[in-house]
């Protein structure tokens, strides 16, 4: 195996790097949907399908490419996925009909699939180990801030330019691909340091009847039912309510940068108290700024707050779930990263199209009011799984 060319924190900071490019492409969709709906004649439910697709590829794979990781050395798969995740949904202007569309989208996320398991697995090659839980943190982060930048960048993008020039938005990962080759990180093993004998002869089937896991998973699936809902229709909500494309972009922009902060933060609390206690309790008062907000949807200064403290609790939960689930099964990192970081919100997909059917026949607004209900149960199930310090 070739040396990496580069020290511990640029190896951190270039695998959030790639957190964050594979989130930022990933959260286009959302602003692109009112100029895709309209051009191509798509219902609610369509969009809600779309969003669906998209989300299913790019979170249900990851605990199976996770699976792969840990047994064969693939970190090679990274390039591809950092450079052609901007390929995919930028040329998304030159899509003549929906089938073509829904292919792209399918596409973006198997891309992003691919990646997110994979740099957790490499995270721990590079990291120092006793800042592994501020590394994740970090990682964490990056694709929160990536995601969080997407809407804001977009609306400016399109304020200027037509969809057609989104292409232009394929080069920074175009260019972070190549740092990968330069620095020789895509030549590191994915295979778990923690790999025993034992833990050769696992299965998959065997995870999965690991019922500690399967609760966290379940319940982080209902936190992302909450927040992939809130993501994907805030905007078209606030355009109901007679606000600008900017605005509304601007307003998603807040809830994902409290999202961001909450997922910086999250692990360093989990580290220093404990990962149930912080999950828990974030879970349960992201209750009140989620209520608060669908009931009165609009731009004031108490609203934007309520959003933005909604997203940082929402999302606080996430690096502790994907420590805490990394010490029940070690021996495969990748694939606890995949089901936290991938599979709950494929989960958290499914949920948010029953809220887009719910959205067609009672109203957006009312639905998304009736999204916070799925986090009373994630806490619920947070509060019944057994911690182990």
């Amino acid at each position: 195996m070739d040396k990496i060319t580069c020290g511990p924190k640029m190896g951190v900071f270039l695998l959030s790097g790639g957190h964050f490019m594979i989130d930022f492409y990933n959260n286009f969709l959302p602003v692109l949907l009112p100029i895709i709906m309209v051009r191509m004649d798509m219902s609610l439910t369509m969009c809600g399908l779309l969003v669906m697709v998209l989300s299913i590829t790019s979170n249900l794979f990851q605990p199976f490419f996770g699976y792969l990781f840990d047994k064969h050395n693939s970190s090679k798969i990274m390039v591809y996925a950092v450079a052609l995740c901007g390929v995919f949904i930028c040329f998304v202007g030159y899509v003549p009909n929906k089938p073509l569309l829904f292919l792209l989208c399918a596409l973006l996320g198997v891309a992003v699939s691919a990646y997110h398991p994979l740099g957790t697995s490499l995270l721990g090659k590079v990291s120092d180990k006793v800042n592994m839980g501020r590394s994740v943190s970090f990682y964490v982060a990056g694709g929160n801030i990536g995601f969080a930048l997407a809407p804001v960048v977009v609306v400016a993008f399109l304020e200027r330019f037509a969809l057609e020039d989104l292409p232009v938005l394929i080069i920074p990962g175009m260019l972070l691909a190549t740092a990968y080759v330069l620095t020789n990180l895509w030549k590191l093993p994915s295979i778990s340091s923690k790999a025993t004998a034992s833990s050769e002869e696992t299965d998959f089937s065997t995870i999965l009847k690991n019922r500690d896991v399967v609760r966290l998973n379940l319940a982080m699936g209902f936190r992302c039912w909450t927040h992939v809902s809130v993501v994907t229709f805030l905007p078209l909500l606030m355009q109901s309510k007679g606000l600008s494309a900017v605005m509304s972009g601007t307003l998603l922009g807040v809830f994902l940068a409290g999202s961001a902060l909450g997922g910086l933060f999250g692990g360093e609390l989990g580290d220093r108290t404990s990962h149930k206690k912080v999950m828990l309790y974030s879970l349960v008062l992201a209750i009140i700024p989620v209520v608060y907000f669908f009931n009165m949807p609009s731009a004031n200064i108490f609203s934007v707050l309520s959003l933005f403290l909604a997203g940082a609790l929402l999302m606080a939960p996430q690096p502790s779930s994907i420590v805490w689930t990394g010490r029940l099964m070690p021996q495969f990192i990748g694939v606890a990263s995949g089901m936290m970081m991938g599979l709950c919100y494929a989960i958290g997909s499914i949920g948010a199209a029953v809220t887009a059917v719910l959205g067609d026949h009672i109203g957006l607004e009312v639905a998304l009011l009736i999204s916070i209900a799925p986090v009373v149960l994630s806490a619920l199930m947070v509060y019944i799984t057994p911690y182990d310090r």
